[in-house]
């Protein structure tokens, strides 16, 4: 296993870490050298900005790849310089590509003129359409892969802010772990071919849980 295993970009020089690190964390602004540290770091960053985000973005909203810039760039742009801007790396995970990076801008203006404005705002009058709506930004988000660091994670953030647009209470993603996980994977690479029903299976899981939880409360 690389030292850096979350993308194989260890190969190209845009691809730069923190010195003293040993290629465990990517190059920050506050010298954090500990993966344990910089993900609490990243944590607490990304939770401070979902509260924030919320607040910002109503029901009638229709997301743009503006937004999800911003988003970034709130959540990381005290961690990270390149917060906010494309990335400049190619990036894949395991033998999996991500879209290259000289197609990002191109990519995210489509993104925004497709499943952008056809699911948001997310209202619609049936579940099912909502899981379609959530799929389907989900993975062609997740599939061009913006960013060169969080883009699960805002692609989870944007589905929560979907949610939310729905009526559904904010979005529990716990429980895609171990099986679940390989499944959630599986469920992007599909998107490939424009197949989200995979993913629709995931997000109804999700919403499930997400409201049994809320019961229990």
């Amino acid at each position: 296993m690389k030292p850096f295993d979350r993308y194989d970009a260890s190969s190209l020089p845009e691809a730069q870490f923190e010195p003293g690190s040993r290629g465990h964390v990517l190059k920050n602004k506050l010298g954090i050298k500990r993966k344990r540290e910089m993900d609490e770091a990243e944590s607490i960053a990304l939770k401070t900005a979902t509260d924030k985000f919320i607040g910002m973005y109503d029901r009638d909203h229709r997301f743009t790849a503006s937004d999800i810039d911003t988003m970034h760039k709130i959540w990381l742009g005290e961690i990270y310089d390149w917060a906010g801007k494309y990335r400049q790396v190619n990036v894949s995970k395991g033998d999996f590509n991500f879209a290259a990076s000289l197609h990002i801008s191109q990519l995210m203006a489509e993104f925004e003129k497709g499943p952008l404005r056809k699911h948001t705002p997310c209202k619609f009058k049936s579940m099912e359409r909502v899981f379609q709506a959530l799929a389907e930004v989900h993975v062609e988000l997740v599939l061009i892969h913006p960013f060169r660091e969080g883009n699960g994670r805002v692609a989870r953030l944007l589905s929560i802010l979907m949610a939310l647009q729905a009526g559904l209470p904010p979005l529990d993603f716990s429980g895609i772990v171990g099986r679940k996980k390989k499944e959630y994977i599986a469920a992007v690479q599909t998107g490939m071919e424009r197949d989200y029903t995979p993913m629709e299976k995931i997000f109804k899981s999700v919403i499930r849980k997400t409201l049994r939880t809320r019961e229990r409360q």
